[in-house]
């Protein structure tokens, strides 16, 4: 499913992915989430597929998170549960492609968009770019069980409970030192710092990097307790419900912990 907020392009082996609305900083719509699993079929299917790439329109970001007008009509904790469902259903459809993935990362990649950009194999990044999941201080929500285990995953729970109780964006270089991105560079240099890593890839044993992701895709899955019920709590909570209103109309929230 191709829309014009998601741009799907095939060449010499790389499907490219771009999340196209620049001046929302590519603020995910339920389209895009839907145009994502559809491209992620169209990179298991076809075997000319060897590579997914994923990257944002413009300057500004990768992925600025879900779009904050979708959140107005949640009414229960249940809306919250099925929300959170409906986005590890995409996350664990992009962690699951067979052939190898890569986040190429400019400005913003927060919220929805970590999540994004943690599930693909390799991640590269231009030197403004900024990681983070600040809602602590945004809208009062929390992740899905998922959700916390792809952070701890690839930043470990000390960098994970600081990101998101101190509600802070890691620069570029930051996090390069916890090693989730594999290499950074100058915003004029990130399109062939791409080009140099997809090389890398499409030079590579594709059934030895299927077998390296699905082990460790596995691993990571396998002992992922149930959280509903810490979703319900939050995004049924008074503080949730206020902190979207307060969002849209630009104002900052007043938090209860209600």
């Amino acid at each position: 499913m191709a829309t014009s907020e998601l741009l799907t392009s095939l060449e010499d082996g790389v499907l490219t992915v771009t999340f196209n609305r620049p001046e929302q900083r590519n603020a995910m719509t339920w389209a895009m989430y839907e145009g994502l699993v559809s491209a992620c079929s169209q990179a298991d299917a076809d075997p000319s597929v060897r590579v997914l790439v994923l990257r944002g329109a413009g300057s500004k970001a990768f992925v600025a998170g879900t779009d904050i007008s979708q959140f107005s009509s949640f009414a229960s904790g249940d809306d919250g549960v099925a929300y959170e469902h409906r986005i590890a259903g995409v996350l664990d459809r992009l962690e699951s492609v067979t052939k190898p993935t890569l986040a190429v990362v400019r400005g913003y990649c927060v919220g929805g968009g970590l999540g994004l950009a943690g599930v693909c194999d390799l991640r590269v990044a231009s030197s403004d770019a900024q990681f983070g999941v600040p809602i602590a201080r945004t809208l009062g929500n929390c992740l899905s069980m998922n959700g916390y285990s792809l952070l701890v995953a690839n930043l470990g729970r000390a960098r994970t409970l600081d990101l998101l109780l101190r509600s802070r964006l890691l620069s570029a270089s930051e996090a390069l030192s916890a090693g989730f991105v594999s290499e950074v560079c100058e915003p004029s240099e990130l399109d062939a710092l791409a080009s140099r890593v997809i090389g890398e890839l499409l030079s590579h044993s594709p059934l030895s990097m299927w077998a390296a992701k699905e082990a460790l895709g596995r691993l990571r899955r396998s002992s992922l307790p149930d959280g509903d019920d810490i979703v319900a709590r939050v995004f049924g909570s008074e503080d949730f419900r206020s902190a979207v209103q307060s969002f849209v109309a630009k104002e900052k929230p007043t938090w209860t912990g209600r």
